[in-house]
């Protein structure tokens, strides 16, 4: 590893860079400007060489373009400001983050407007994971196989909830973001704030206790546990693993409102959700009750448009129906189905009459053809019929010799007579 030394300062006798100033060039009486002091730094640090450095990503923001981080020394707390132009940016690998350790060739750059100390970085590449965020990363995948980030074991925050439970640094910003934010938003809203560290050794107990103690209360009905971003070491805390346990296992909603947009502590995935800053978290938690008047409003006016428009049709088909013949006199339909029913029952009985005329003259003319067939009108001419003891009609005068008992029928009953024998024909004429 190369090591950052700067150019030597100029020769003895060697004249100075123009405008720079020397401490011998001014006095209380003659000072130099702050201008020309800034320059003279700028002069000496456009000197130095460009360097390469080994550390750990301890910030990496994204603006306009650029990005703007800080780089920690691997094995102590040293510090070092850099920003990345995109255009370098666009040759660097697609995967660097906060965490990432690093090898990086910086140079130094002084900012004369401002009197700040920076570097531009012109490359960089992987050395691996920093420790912590390898750690971080191992407890990540084991929470994840243990199901505590599935979206199924995850509550969703009531509409309105009667109490809000607060986490937060005491005389946070984060704190009256929430607090001003839902109050705009819904100014009868009520808060259960517990003060308690949001990093160092105190955070996690502290922060693990205030949870037990609002989820134990009935009223709280969700908890937000907000912190006003910073970098990842001082975020440690709500990556703990007993603080994403409890979290866990806690009955009331959770919502965590760690950090800005591009922080990402365990507690944002095992929490029921997720908001990217404490002024997010108000507005997932608390309705807007404006929005929710408007949104009445909108519902009433839709609603008294759809029953106008429907009385109005209803209105219209029923002057419709009431405008039909049948409806304007309704007695006339009775008076005509009244003479079409006198017109069919007269038909009918016509019909029944002229039939029954019928078939009495056919009747008629069967029993005239029956009674002329009739043995009856035979025997009303005289005639008579002899039947044998056996119920024989005799027709054969051999068929009852003498003293046969025979049962002579005339046109009126009938009578009990015993042959006398054959009568020769000439008798009988």
């Amino acid at each position: 590893m190369a090591s950052f030394e700067p150019t030597r300062s100029r020769a003895p006798g060697q004249a100075p860079p123009p405008d720079s100033v020397h401490p011998r060039d001014s006095s209380p009486d003659a000072p130099t400007s702050v201008s020309r002091l800034n320059e003279t730094i700028r002069g000496f640090v456009a000197n130095w060489g460009s360097v390469w450095v080994e550390g750990e990503i301890t910030a990496w923001n994204l603006r306009g373009g650029h990005v703007f981080g800080r780089l920690k020394d691997a094995g102590g707390d040293a510090l070092i400001s850099f920003r990345l132009w995109s255009s370098t940016l666009q040759r660097l690998p697609d995967d660097l983050k906060t965490g990432d350790r690093v090898v990086a060739c910086v140079k130094s750059d002084y900012f004369v407007k401002s009197g700040d100390f920076t570097f531009t970085v012109s490359a960089m590449r992987h050395t691996g994971l920093g420790d912590q965020l390898e750690r971080l990363e191992r407890l990540r995948a084991q929470l994840r196989a243990e199901g505590l980030f599935d979206p199924a074991r995850k509550t969703r925050p009531p509409f309105l909830p009667h109490v809000v439970g607060l986490i937060t640094g005491q005389r946070s910003d984060a704190e009256k973001d929430v607090h001003r934010n839902a109050e705009l938003r819904w100014p009868q809203v009520r808060f259960r704030t517990i003060h308690a560290a949001v990093q160092g050794e105190r955070c996690v107990p502290e922060t693990v206790a205030a949870l037990q103690v609002l989820d134990a209360d009935p009223e709280v009905d969700v908890i937000i546990i907000a912190r006003g971003g910073g970098d990842p070491q001082a975020l440690l805390g709500f990556s703990d693993e007993r603080l994403v346990r409890a979290v866990a296992a806690a009955s009331t909603p959770i919502v965590s409102a760690i950090g800005h947009e591009n922080d990402h502590p365990l507690l944002d995935d095992v929490a029921d959700v997720r908001a990217s800053t404490p002024t997010d978290a108000a507005k997932r938690v608390v309705p807007d009750v404006a929005e929710q008047r408007a949104l009445v409003q909108q519902l009433r006016a839709r609603a008294r448009t759809r029953l106008t428009q429907r009385i109005a049709h209803d209105i219209a088909q029923l002057e419709q129906l009431s405008s039909r013949p049948v409806l304007r006199t309704p007695e006339s339909i009775l008076t005509t189905r009244s003479h079409e029913l006198w017109t069919l029952v007269s038909r009918g009985r016509d019909v029944v009459t002229r039939r029954l005329d019928a078939a009495d003259r056919q009747c008629a003319q069967l029993r005239a053809s029956l009674r002329a067939l009739s043995p009856g009108a035979t025997l009303a001419r005289g005639y008579a019929i002899a039947h044998g003891g056996d119920g024989v009609i005799v027709r054969d005068a051999a068929q009852a010799p003498m003293g046969t008992a025979v049962t002579i029928t005339v046109a009126e009953g009938a009578f009990a007579a015993r042959s006398e024998g054959p009568v020769p024909e000439s008798d009988v004429s």
